[in-house]
């Protein structure tokens, strides 16, 4: 018997094979879950609808997430399907591409509501919907980046979005703690994903990382050992956290000196 034999739980945000929430998924069904997928967009879909299938999920919704409408409508049909929830989890983030490079002192009004909007409040909007349908209590997590706690050159507003998402994190685990409910987010390093590609210089991000954290960089399935814990009952006590799933490069104050301008003289 797996750690979620008889568990149900929606994901969101998985956009292909290599995404953060496919990992997350695979975890949670080799530990017996039941899954229910959700995408944005018709182009998604055909990515989503295998994937899903290869594990035997058959509940695959879309859902635009900017809507109130679509997230009500989206959550009736979870309702009819599942009955209740155990668990929830985020992976959605989205900033127009203009806002992912240069000076962030450009950032633009709609910009910064667009990412915002689909990075932050969206968490808020599923949490109040999944609420009702976990009667007996449950946990969500969401998926954050250390661009939230310290600046990541080109990560620009999107490192404001979840700095916000991790305040609604806190907030989110302060109020839906009296109904049993726990709230987490897991800050990963940096990973090949179709999202991070649309951050300049992601590539030169992850060599760095690479080099820099005592234990190199993380995948997929590294997150999703860590999500599958902090959604289990092993959990139990354990909301509104952090946790840091980046081989350690958030403890790091300064890069291995031999990583260093190897021209500069020693002193």
């Amino acid at each position: 018997m797996g750690l979620f034999s008889g568990k149900k739980g929606l994901v969101f945000g998985v956009a292909n094979k290599n995404s953060i929430a496919w990992g997350i998924a695979q975890a949670l069904h080799n530990e017996g879950a039941e899954l229910g997928f959700s995408y944005a967009g018709e182009i998604l879909k055909k990515r989503v609808e295998p994937l899903a299938e290869s594990i035997g999920a058959p509940f695959v919704e879309e859902c635009d997430v900017t809507s109130d409408e679509a997230i009500d409508s989206l959550f009736v049909k979870v309702g009819e399907h599942f009955g209740k929830l155990d668990f929830l989890v985020h992976c959605i983030a989205f900033a127009p591409s203009e806002e992912l490079g240069g000076r962030f002192v450009e950032t633009s009004r709609n910009g910064f509501r667009i990412a915002l909007d689909i990075s932050c409040y969206s968490l808020i909007a599923l949490a109040r919907r999944a609420q009702p349908l976990m009667p007996d209590g449950g946990a969500m997590i969401a998926m954050t980046y250390f661009g939230a706690e310290k600046v990541t050159p080109n990560y620009n507003v999107m490192g404001v979005a979840k700095a916000a998402l991790e305040a609604s994190v806190r907030y989110l685990a302060w109020d839906l703690g009296k109904d049993n409910i726990r709230v987490n987010a897991i800050s990963a390093g940096p990973i090949k994903t179709l999202a991070a590609s649309g951050v300049s210089g992601f590539r030169k991000s992850l060599s760095y990382v690479g080099k820099v954290a005592p234990m190199g960089n993380v995948d997929q399935e590294d997150v999703g050992q860590a999500a599958a814990f902090l959604l289990s009952d092993h959990a139990t006590r354990i909301t509104g956290e952090v946790l840091y799933v980046d081989g350690g490069y958030n403890i790091m104050g300064a890069p291995d000196p031999s990583l260093m301008d190897p021209d500069a003289k020693n002193e």
